[in-house]
C-alpha cells in the first residue's frame, strides 16, 4: 500500500518515469487459478500500473509468466550466479555434491544448477510432497448441500482420486553432499522432511539454497532442530531476526546487481549484460 501511495504521489507530481524496485514480488505463488480462487498476482499488477509505475525491477519470480500480467517492462533478475559462486567458494569439497530437487516441480531449476556446476542431479518424489494443486483453500465448489438434486440429463464423469507413490529419491546421494535448491523458503516443513529422507539415503551433509528467505512462523526453530546443516538465502527479504534465532541461516548479498540495474535503467543503457549466461530454467 505504501508503494502504491508513493507511486501515485509521483504520478500526480508529473514524474516522467516511475521505477519500482521490488526484490521479492509478493503473492507471486498466487499466479494461477486454483479451484475457484482469485489470481492475486494479476490484481497486484493492475494496481501497480494504475498507481503510475512504468518499470519494475524484481528478482526470481515464482513463475516467469507473471511478467505477462504487466502492461509495462519488468526486469526479472536472477540470483543464481551469486548462489553458484557461494557453492564454489564456501562449500568444502563441493565436487562431491549432488543437486537435489525436493519435488518434481523444482527439477528444472535443479537441473540448471547441476549442469553449470557439472554435478549430479537427484529428485525427491512421493507422498510426502504437497503440491499447490492439493492445497485446500477452505472452500467447496459447489457448496456442500444435503440431498442435492442433479439434473437428470447431466451425468458428469467421476474424478479418480489421486494417489501418490511411496516417497523415493531418484538419484544417488549416498556418501555425497546434498544441496537442495528452490526459489522460496517460507514453510520449511517440506525442506525438513526432504533433509530427513536424504540423511536416510546416506547424504552426510545437507544444504538448502533459495533466493527468497521468508522463514515465517517457527521456521528458525525447525531448521535448528532438523538435519539441515546450512540454509543459504539472499537478502531480498530482511531476516536478521531469524538469523539471531538460528545460526544455520547464511545470507548472500545481491545488492550489487540491483544497484547496477537501477544505474543502467536511469542512464538508458542495455540490460542484456545482467542476463548473460542465464538459462531459461533459472
Amino acid at each position: 500500500m505504501e508503494l502504491l501511495i508513493m507511486a501515485y504521489a509521483l504520478k500526480t507530481a508529473c514524474a516522467r518515469n516511475i521505477t519500482g524496485v521490488i526484490p521479492y514480488f509478493p503473492y507471486s505463488k498466487q499466479s494461477k487459478m486454483r479451484k475457484r480462487g482469485s489470481i492475486v498476482c494479476k490484481l497486484l499488477a493492475s494496481m501497480l500500473a494504475k498507481a503510475g509505475l512504468t518499470h519494475i525491477i524484481t528478482m526470481d519470480l515464482h513463475q516467469k509468466e507473471i511478467q505477462g500480467f504487466f502492461s509495462f517492462p519488468v526486469d526479472n533478475l536472477r540470483a543464481s550466479p551469486f548462489l553458484l559462486q557461494y557453492i564454489q567458494e564456501e562449500i568444502p569439497n563441493y565436487r562431491n555434491a549432488v543437486i537435489v530437487a525436493k519435488s518434481p516441480d523444482a527439477a528444472k531449476r535443479a537441473q540448471s544448477y547441476a549442469e553449470r556446476l557439472r554435478l549430479g542431479l537427484a529428485v525427491i518424489h512421493g507422498e510426502a510432497q504437497c503440491t499447490e494443486l492439493d492445497m485446500d483453500d477452505g472452500r467447496h465448489s459447489p457448496p456442500m448441500v444435503k440431498n442435492a438434486t442433479v439434473h437428470p440429463g447431466l451425468e458428469l464423469p467421476l474424478m479418480m482420486a489421486k494417489e501418490k507413490p511411496p516417497i523415493t529419491v531418484v538419484g544417488d546421494v549416498g556418501g555425497r553432499i546434498a544441496i537442495i535448491v528452490d526459489d522460496i523458503i517460507d514453510d520449511v516443513e517440506s525442506f525438513v522432511a526432504a533433509a530427513e529422507i536424504l540423511k536416510e539415503r546416506g547424504a552426510y551433509k545437507i544444504y538448502v539454497m533459495a533466493t527468497h528467505g521468508i522463514l515465517s512462523a517457527d521456521a528458525p526453530r525447525l531448521i535448528e532442530e532438523s538435519s539441515v546443516d546450512e540454509v543459504v538465502v539472499t537478502n531480498t527479504v530482511p531476516h536478521e531476526v531469524q538469523k539471531l534465532q538460528c545460526p544455520k541461516i547464511k545470507t548472500v548479498d545481491i545488492s550489487l546487481i540491483l544497484s547496477e540495474a537501477i544505474r543502467r535503467i536511469h542512464n538508458g543503457e542495455s540490460m542484456a549484460y545482467l542476463f548473460r549466461n542465464i538459462t531459461v530454467d533459472d
